[in-house]
């Protein structure tokens, strides 16, 4: 696969951002959709070697369309020059967490776990009581050498802790959290050589596993809102 390919084309793009360049250059647009659904069909192979619940799915039912919804925005840009997927055991629902991949030019790309969608208040509520009562499981989780080595833990926050929660609980600090989610960065020079690339996804992909499965353990009783 080519990865550059799928760079330049998202390069081209952000500097030419209107439906008219878009559609004149569909052939790159989908010769770089082909070298990214190879990408992701590699991923779901290895990532599936410790975590076989992500097989079932091909690369189509996972990555998101470019396309903006402006209508609520200042920003009126049509299309959104970056190629996402997020590899679960319920695809690319945000729910259940797993394996997110976002990849953008000018070293923007990264590597994601955990809860990005800090919308659902369900979610949020079931994740802070399940921390608040699993706060040591927690704690040890994040201190591991095996995490520090590759993350921090992210999200929108709270001023305060929320009421009905311990402001002086261990992890009183994560419970000001709405959502609770990982980020690797890789910069565009390590995705010039992909077998090297994938390795490395792959590795971090791994260690964000326990992470991932103790939210998951949080967020067993969530019910997606009905469109």
């Amino acid at each position: 696969m080519n990865i550059q390919k799928i760079l330049n084309f998202l390069t081209e793009l952000e500097q030419n951002n209107n439906k008219e360049w878009y559609h004149a250059h569909k052939s790159e647009r989908l010769e770089a959709e082909k070298e990214f659904e190879s990408l992701i069909q590699e991923l779901i192979l290895r990532i599936g070697e410790f975590d076989d619940s992500v097989l079932p799915f091909q690369p189509k039912d996972l990555t998101f369309k470019m396309v903006r919804d402006t209508r609520f925005s200042h920003d009126k840009s049509p299309y959104n020059p970056v190629f996402r997927a997020h590899i679960s055991s319920k695809g690319k629902l945000p729910i259940p967490v797993g394996y997110f991949i976002y990849l953008q030019p000018q070293d923007r790309t990264f590597l994601g776990g955990g809860l990005f969608a800090d919308m659902f208040s369900q979610a949020t509520s079931l994740m802070r009581d399940y921390l608040s009562s699993n706060s040591d499981a927690f704690l040890k989780l994040i201190h591991e050498e095996s995490f520090q080595k590759y993350f921090t833990v992210m999200g929108t926050q709270l001023k305060n802790v929320p009421k009905g929660y311990d402001k002086e609980s261990p992890v009183a600090e994560y419970l000001k959290n709405k959502c609770w989610y990982l980020e690797y960065p890789v910069q565009d020079i390590l995705l010039t050589d992909s077998d090297h690339f994938i390795n490395q996804a792959v590795e971090i992909f791994k260690a964000m596993v326990p992470f991932n499965t103790y939210l998951n353990t949080a967020l067993k009783d969530f019910t997606m809102p009905e469109r």
